[in-house]
């Protein structure tokens, strides 16, 4: 099992969360796979997406509904600073995880984060398990709380 996998697995054992991460035949590194692996609707994928934070240099983490797209210009007010691009190296620095299953738990440091509305119209949303090919489900509630990440609309 690698590192990152029981690091999310860990991190919801802690919080007291009982999820299944299951291991897909298929690779989960796109919203779109991600859904038609789990069998749910796009939306109900708990996107991952990683900005740099340009002043500080550090990553910010918008979890959003699968089949919608970050607002450059709303996430960066929220962020209160200009974002761009991260790279696969501060994704990896900042959350220990590979890009395609960055989850939106068990970071190995602590990350500013926002969360969509969307997803909380769900009853339960898939998310990244900590590698492209691990997923669970979970409460959308539970995991805006879990994800420590503040609810507000950032979308285009």
């Amino acid at each position: 099992m690698s590192k990152s996998l029981k690091r999310v697995e860990r991190a919801l054992q802690e919080a007291g969360v009982a999820v299944e991460i299951l291991e897909m035949a298929e690779g989960t590194r796109t919203a779109e796979e991600a859904a038609r692996a789990a069998g749910c609707a796009l939306d109900q994928i708990a996107k991952s997406i990683i900005f740099r934070a340009e002043t500080h240099g550090d990553a910010v983490l918008f979890v959003t509904a699968g089949g919608n797209r970050v607002d450059d210009a709303k996430a960066s007010a929220l962020a209160g600073e200009p974002l761009g691009k991260a790279d696969a190296g501060l994704i990896r620095a900042q959350t220990g995880f590979a890009i395609g299953g960055v989850a939106p738990v068990g970071h190995l440091n602590p990350i500013r984060a926002w969360f969509d509305p969307r997803l909380l119209e769900f009853e339960v949303v898939w998310a990244a398990a900590g590698t492209p090919r691990h997923v669970f489900a979970i409460a959308p509630d539970v995991l805006l709380r879990l994800s420590g990440a503040e609810r507000a609309h950032f979308t285009a």
